[in-house]
């Protein structure tokens, strides 16, 4: 296959309504020689964004640990021994206090995450508040809470919340090999009820934890062929930690991962597809890889909800490396 053959598995859209993508349209983009589907992914790339200019998130875990969902990847899950500590939700002020330390650092969205299967009304109004108070920062916001109804979205809604993430993890095919205490459903019933709200949508998945091309396929298949597919696109690469069922899970070769961030970005045009967790296991040389194929947001500080993540020093002296810069400071 060369490059002349890419847009033969890029369908064109039927009756002007939203492109569709087959699993086997996807996994054929997959299969492209890595040269080619890298210049695709450039050229799409650039036709939508400054391709040297990255959006800095901040990812801050309110409520730590003890959540009864069962997700083989997640330290926080009380099925699982991982040696994180249960920690109750945090003061306003001192989620207040961790936004602005970020915003005074270059970020400018502030994420909010909290582990547990879905908040309560008490919960959502403490979320409430800290969505307020963060948002008057001048941040975006973004939260990501579990399942909600459709009052919690309006909540959110009325808060000035500006992004709601719920990653749909992998595809709908591999997804009871990971998770049991929920169904894909429940997953599509909350994203379609943020939609409804009015809300923008972050949404993507974790690559590496067993699936196999087809699965990746798909996982990408269920994001991009949403109408309209998520605004903010996170790809996970598997963090392995110790006392969680995937612990002991193969390695993902590098530029597979790299792949997938170009068949990402192909495959949804203008969303913000961000380098996510694993970053921090990650070479500059795959990292730039990844911002060559379309990457072109990150999570920014020296953590994520309990895993590490790159300190801003070292992701400066990164962008600095590549002529990168935050989106922010040019526009």
């Amino acid at each position: 296959m060369t490059a002349q053959t890419i847009e033969f598995v890029r369908p064109k859209k039927p009756n002007n309504e939203t492109q569709r993508w087959s699993v086997a349209e996807i996994e054929a983009l997959f299969k492209l020689p890595f040269a080619d589907l890298l210049y695709r992914a450039q050229q799409i790339h650039r036709e939508h964004f400054d391709p040297n200019a990255v959006q800095l998130s901040t990812l801050l875990s309110i409520k730590t640990g003890g959540c009864s969902e069962d997700c083989g990847y997640c330290p926080q899950s009380a099925f699982h021994n991982a040696g994180v500590e249960n920690r109750k939700m945090l003061d306003v002020s001192e989620v207040v206090k961790a936004a602005k330390a970020a915003q005074d650092a270059g970020a400018d969205r502030f994420c909010m995450g909290a582990a547990w299967r879905e908040p309560t009304e008490e919960d959502m109004a403490a979320v409430v508040e800290m969505v307020k108070e963060v948002r008057a920062l001048g941040m975006e916001t973004c939260a990501t809470l579990g399942m909600l109804n459709d009052e919690q979205t309006e909540q959110l809604r009325a808060a000035g919340l500006d992004y709601y993430n719920h990653n749909l993890d992998t595809t709908p095919e591999f997804y009871g090999s990971i998770i049991s205490t929920r169904d894909y459903q429940d997953r599509l019933d909350t994203l379609e009820r943020v939609r409804r709200a009015g809300l923008h949508v972050c949404s993507g998945g974790i690559v590496g934890m067993g699936e196999n091309l087809t699965q990746r396929a798909g996982l990408v298949a269920q994001l991009a062929n949403m109408n309209p597919y998520p605004e903010s696109v996170p790809i996970n690469n598997l963090v392995k930690v110790e006392g969680t069922p995937l612990a002991d899970q193969e390695d993902l070769d590098p530029l597979d991962f790299v792949r997938t961030i170009a068949v990402a970005r192909i495959t949804m045009p203008t969303a913000r597809v961000r380098l996510s967790a694993g970053r921090q296991q990650m070479s500059e040389a795959i990292q730039a890889l990844c911002f060559l194929a379309g990457a072109n947001s990150i999570f920014y500080g020296d953590q994520l909800l309990t895993t590490g993540n790159p300190d801003v020093e070292r992701d400066r002296a990164l962008l600095d490396k590549l002529g990168m810069y935050p989106f922010a400071e040019k526009h």
